[in-house]
């Protein structure tokens, strides 16, 4: 019987049920049946969510409590709908402007984290420059359109470090057509140190940056972030 058991559960893909069934007891038979159920269940959700986070690539984040106290907050959105991602349901998009290690990085890693978690979505980690140089690697290889296609399956598109590095022609305009899928159709949150008038620097055209911008902000949320960096004063707490 347990041989058949195992050898069904193998046949239907219920890999806990498989493993587990023999460690579970209960009352009646439709009781034993539930529990068996809710494992497997609870069982794939946890697959599920652990592939989501190895896909996502995003960067390792401590564990404390992330502080408010240093950002500004447009009008339309608060504090738990950025968090909890909320906005990306909406296809919206946030931009988070400020200095060198005052948490933007830090917050879009837990948008992402509690979009996984909440929703079970697919959501992916790139600085600017590293998806810059795998759309380039793709288009010389003739898989542009299959990256991109993988690229369109994101519930939302985390674009790290805009402004660090300028762009070459073929990187900025292969990032702009990724910016244009993702318009009105997908969740962009983008994390810069330049102002818009500065994101010249990195496109290199004015024409492709307006362009840029113009596909951003609309349906957008600017948030500022003020103070020092964070990175920084930890290092002097600790000399």
């Amino acid at each position: 019987m347990n041989n058949q058991i195992i050898d069904y559960a193998k046949r239907l893909k219920l890999s806990w049920i498989r493993e587990h069934h023999h460690e579970v007891t209960a009352e009646s038979n439709e009781a034993y049946l539930i529990k068996l159920f809710e494992k497997e269940i609870e069982h794939r959700e946890e697959r599920k969510v652990n592939l989501l986070l190895k896909q996502a690539q995003l960067p390792k984040t401590g564990h404390q409590p992330f502080q408010w106290e240093h950002i500004q907050i447009p009008h339309g959105i608060d504090r738990d709908t950025i968090i909890q991602g909320d906005f990306i349901k909406r296809q919206e998009n946030l931009i988070l402007y400020g200095g060198v290690g005052t948490g933007k990085t830090y917050l879009s890693t837990l948008i992402a984290l509690n979009a996984i978690h909440r929703y079970g979505s697919q959501v992916k980690f790139f600085t600017v420059a590293g998806l810059a140089n795998k759309l380039i690697e793709a288009n010389q290889q003739g898989q542009l359109s299959k990256l991109m296609k993988q690229l369109d399956k994101q519930y939302a598109i985390i674009l790290d470090e805009l402004g660090y590095i300028p762009l070459n022609k073929e990187g900025a305009e292969l990032l702009f057509q990724v910016i244009s899928m993702c318009y009105e159709n997908k969740s962009l949150i983008i994390t810069t140190n330049l102002q818009f008038g500065q994101w010249n620097h990195v496109f290199g055209d004015p024409v492709l940056t307006e362009a840029v911008i113009d596909r951003l902000i609309h349906h957008s949320h600017l948030l500022m972030f003020r103070g020092d960096s964070f990175r920084y004063k930890e290092s002097l707490i600790h000399e």
